[in-house]
């Protein structure tokens, strides 16, 4: 029986599509590791520029807001339904809803990643390098200036929980990266 597996694996072959090619097959999927830039200056950079922040910032904010606001008024609009109404309107209350909430949240959320990113870009500008201290100083400026019609002390607050946020969400990336294998 042994014999009988050994001669049938020396009469096929596995197949391969591009034997007859001649082309490296090893070395198609062979990538690098390292980073490749268009410009050698862009290797010197250490963060991204003040426009990619911004964009990457209030992007990421504006649609995280939007499916946390549209999951919310889509809920709202589940519970608002009534009885007796067809299954065209309780669709449409559903979707109104769900497109209301979502635009305001998303919005709300980009704008507070807009001034985030630009404080953050402003006081890596100014103090010269990029660490803890202006991720903080810019979630404190960024929750004081969005609260500012509020009153002094809702912008207090507000600055407070946006410091404490910004470098609680800085420290745990050090974190992830120092001990979490990615």
């Amino acid at each position: 029986m042994a014999n009988s597996t050994n001669d049938q694996k020396k009469t096929t072959r596995l197949y391969h599509p591009y034997q007859d090619l001649n082309v490296p097959i090893q070395k198609l999927y062979d990538l690098p590791t390292s980073p490749e830039l268009l410009f050698s200056e862009e290797a010197s950079k250490t963060h991204r520029s003040w426009g990619e922040n911004i964009q990457y910032y209030a992007g990421c904010g504006y649609l995280s807001g939007a499916v946390i606001g549209g999951s919310k008024g889509t809920v709202e609009g589940l519970r608002a339904a009534e009885k007796g109404e067809s299954l065209k309107l309780r669709l449409n209350r559903v979707l109104n809803s769900g497109g209301q909430t979502g635009r305001r949240f998303g919005n709300s959320v980009g704008v507070l990643g807009l001034i985030f990113a630009g404080l953050e870009s402003g006081m890596i500008h100014f103090r010269g390098r990029d660490d803890l201290v202006n991720s903080a100083i810019a979630g404190l400026g960024t929750g004081a200036l969005y609260r500012a019609a509020s009153g002094p002390r809702s912008a207090a607050i507000a600055g407070a929980i946006g410091g404490i946020s910004a470098a609680a969400a800085v420290a745990g990336k050090q974190v992830l990266k120092r001990y979490v294998p990615i």
